[in-house]
């Protein structure tokens, strides 16, 4: 038996969470059988390679060790490894029947930390699983939560999205004082950067072409600061027709989660990216306008996804004004099924003002402003201090 055996204190008073992901039982289980009697649990067998899109799922535990087996595709086993590495603080290894060297430094690209050969003496994983401990906090800390996720959806192509968007998010930055990021995935014509005023090298293009390697260090490449504070990743600004795939932007914003505490999602009208942000626990801004279509348009969207009284949604008018309204706020409220959370005034002078100047809104007192700074204090559970209220008096 291994001394690591009868070493205790080698891994830690904790013992290491593993789990093995191999398709091919029998060398799956040679490995678990080499496992056995060390300083470490398998909690979890994966019997074929999961999907990308359940990765969230598959790191929730929080393992301390993921085992990958790479004969039966070598090709997915190494995505899957390069995406486990960004997405989680786990030490990844990979085993093999054979020891091809080309294979051994494109899994230590991917980021895995040990290359095992099979078959496996339970002496060589304990060294692995000793270097492990090593690399492990040596208190736990609390597992991060992921940072709060709101979605702003147009009923309609040129609802307002994006200006009310963009201007939340920078009140939210503001007044929250924590951490914030606005990804623009209105493609393809996204303009948050134009409405905040500022260039970018990269965009939001950058890093669903390449969510593969996605991951914190490369997400913090592709963000532009912001002087108001807040973090943008914009579109494009130039044509492209890149259709993102749900995997991508699940990637996307699995990784910007981690890093903010709030992540606004500029989604425009489309409602393939924002379907996807709701099924994980997005909260919804629909934003939509005093029309016939738009209503409409409202109407659907709630009756097919917040129907039941699911989900977490709040009704956005957007350039709202009594004084000429074509139809009644009983009626509007009718046609929603559901009650309006939010109006925004229709002040077009300071709106074309902001835009003609690239200026947010948010930075200047107006009608428009003050409903938004309201939208992102009630987001953040802001609570005014004295100070806070002079300070902020132009927005009430």
């Amino acid at each position: 038996m291994s001394t690591f055996t009868h070493d205790p204190d080698a891994l830690g008073a904790k013992v290491l969470s593993v789990a093995l992901i191999g398709p091919q039982e029998q060398r799956r289980k040679a490995v678990a059988g080499a496992l056995a009697g060390s300083q470490a649990s398998v909690t979890r067998e994966f019997t074929s390679y999961p999907r990308f899109d359940d990765l969230p799922r598959l790191l929730d535990p929080g393992y301390d060790v993921i085992i990958v087996e790479l004969d039966t595709d070598p090709e997915q086993a190494l995505d899957l490894v390069e995406n486990i590495c960004g997405s989680s603080s786990a030490t990844v290894m990979v085993y093999s029947a054979g020891s091809d060297s080309e294979l051994l430094v494109r899994c230590m690209r991917a980021g895995a930390r040990e290359f095992l050969t099979q078959p496996i003496a339970p002496s060589t994983i304990a060294e692995a699983l000793v270097r492990a401990s090593v690399r492990r906090p040596p208190t736990n800390p609390l597992k991060k939560v992921g940072g709060k996720l709101l979605v702003f959806l147009g009923s309609k192509g040129g609802s307002g999205v994006t200006t009310i968007a963009s201007n939340f998010a920078v009140a939210l930055a503001q007044d929250s004082g924590k951490s914030t990021v606005l990804v623009d995935l209105d493609l393809p014509f996204g303009d948050a950067a134009l409405d905040l005023g500022i260039n970018s090298e990269f965009s939001v293009a950058n890093a669903l072409q390449n969510f593969e390697r996605l991951d914190s260090n490369f997400l913090t490449k592709l963000l532009t600061k912001h002087s108001s504070g807040l973090s943008v990743l914009p579109a494009p600004d130039r044509y492209l027709q890149l259709r993102a795939s749900g995997i991508a932007v699940e990637k996307l914003v699995t990784v910007v989660r981690q890093d903010f505490e709030y992540v606004v999602v500029d989604a425009g009208s489309h409602l393939e990216s924002c379907k996807m942000l709701m099924d994980i626990g997005a909260a919804t801004y629909l934003v939509t306008q005093v029309s016939i279509s738009e209503l409409r348009n409202a109407n659907r969207l709630i009756t097919e996804f917040f129907g039941s009284g699911g989900g977490k949604l709040e009704v956005v008018l957007n350039r709202f004004s009594p004084r000429s309204l074509s139809i009644d706020e009983e009626t509007i409220t009718k046609a929603l099924t559901r009650p309006v959370n939010w109006k925004v005034p229709n002040d077009y002078p300071a709106v074309r003002r902001a835009q003609d100047t690239a200026t947010p809104l948010a930075l200047a007192d107006s009608p428009v402003s003050r409903v938004i700074r309201q939208m992102a204090r009630k987001a953040c559970d802001f609570v005014p201090n004295k100070d806070t209220k002079k300070r902020f008096s132009l927005f009430g």
